[in-house]
């Protein structure tokens, strides 16, 4: 079964996964984030350490079920793969770059949709970037930009971070190694049990439907195959529908509790650097879990990158701020991109660069 061969499926599934994103809002999940990939890899990433900003410590049941959820139905469904061996250490810094993108800007484009369906015209101005970043990625890969052929592996190697991830939930849930924030985004949370329910179905539908952000413009841009952005759009609707109902539609710029920020050019920049990056790697960091889970490791290659440039941005100070009210003055406080950020962002749309002209196939190179 297959839910990518007509625009009613496609819009079915972005609508069940709109509908999940917005169940775990509801049950206590970041407000204005709901299911965000960067945020929560990030938060899963501080659990074990690899940051110490004690805010943003939690391991997301969310990301372990997108994972798994796809992991399960690929068998179910024949459509699992054992594949490796393109170019991974590049995949690797790709996913840096994903996550580095992703915490200038305050979320993944994921998030950044949901973000627009909110009312966050910060949002709106950041899809601007991303739009430029995936055209510029797509006309690399017009001109022969490639990073190889995975080919097929030994089984069991393409269910290593299914484990991992089984492996991190088994931590979380049985003993107190893992840290969890006692404030701030990562102790706003959906029940265990509902998040990984929702993380499973999201997953399962997101496999089944080819869900990719980049994907989708890069679609329209190749091919002008705008399928893949029925599933965005259903999705994007139904969290409209959601936020509009629940009073939590807010149009504006510089909304506290939301976070996020209103410096335009860094969140333009920011999620280009995403998009750029996300059309070199195969996909957004939502499809690199999912092809991770049916069976990809280089996408788990760019899935630990992900959660090493996580660690990077809280431990060098790249990560934004977002708006906030103070407590004592009652006064809006306007978030801002770090100047280290504004540097690391810079430095990642050149290396997408580099690794864009560098990487050809071998017919465009004679």
């Amino acid at each position: 079964m297959t839910l990518y061969d007509s625009k009613k499926k496609l819009a079915l599934a972005g609508a069940v996964c709109g509908i999940v994103a917005a169940i775990l809002a509801f049950m206590g999940n970041p407000a204005n984030m709901a299911f965000c990939i960067a945020c929560f890899v990030r938060d899963m990433a501080g659990s074990m350490g690899m940051h110490q900003a004690e805010v943003v410590q939690y391991a997301r049941p969310e990301i372990v079920g997108l994972v798994l959820g796809a992991f399960i139905i690929s068998v179910a469904t024949k459509e699992y793969r054992s594949t490796a061996g393109s170019s991974p250490m590049i995949r690797f810094v790709l996913g840096m770059i994903i996550m580095i993108g992703s915490l200038v800007f305050l979320g993944c484009p994921l998030r950044m949709i949901i973000r627009m369906s909110a009312g966050d015209l910060n949002a709106w101005v950041a899809l601007i970037g991303f739009i430029l970043g995936v055209g510029t990625g797509t006309l690399m890969l017009k001109n022969g930009t490639s990073l190889g052929r995975a080919h097929e592996t030994n089984k069991s190697s393409g269910s290593v971070l299914s484990v991992i991830m089984a492996g991190i939930l088994l931590l979380a849930v049985c003993t107190s190694l893992l840290k969890a924030s006692e404030a701030g985004p990562g102790s706003m949370h959906a029940p265990i049990i509902a998040s990984l329910l929702g993380g499973l179905v999201f997953g399962a539908f997101a496999q089944k439907s080819r869900m990719c952000f980049a994907g989708g413009i890069r679609d329209v841009i190749l091919m002008k195959n705008f399928d893949l952005l029925t599933v965005i759009g259903a999705l994007f609707v139904v969290m409209l529908v959601f936020n509009i109902a629940t009073s939590r539609f807010v149009l504006g710029f510089n909304t506290p509790g939301i976070i996020a920020h209103s410096e335009h050019l860094w969140n333009i920049l920011g999620m280009y650097a995403v998009g750029f990056a996300a059309v070199l790697a195969g996909g957004c960091p939502l499809r690199q879990l999912i092809l991770a889970g049916q069976g990809s490791s280089d996408s788990a290659v760019t899935v630990l990158g992900l959660f090493f440039g996580a660690a990077l941005c809280h431990n060098l100070g790249l990560a934004s701020s977002g708006t906030a009210m103070n407590a004592e003055t009652s006064e809006i406080v306007a978030g801002a991109a770090t100047p280290n950020g504004k540097i690391a962002v810079i430095i990642c749309i050149i290396v997408c660069f580099v690794i864009a002209f560098t990487n050809k196939r071998e017919a465009v190179k004679k």
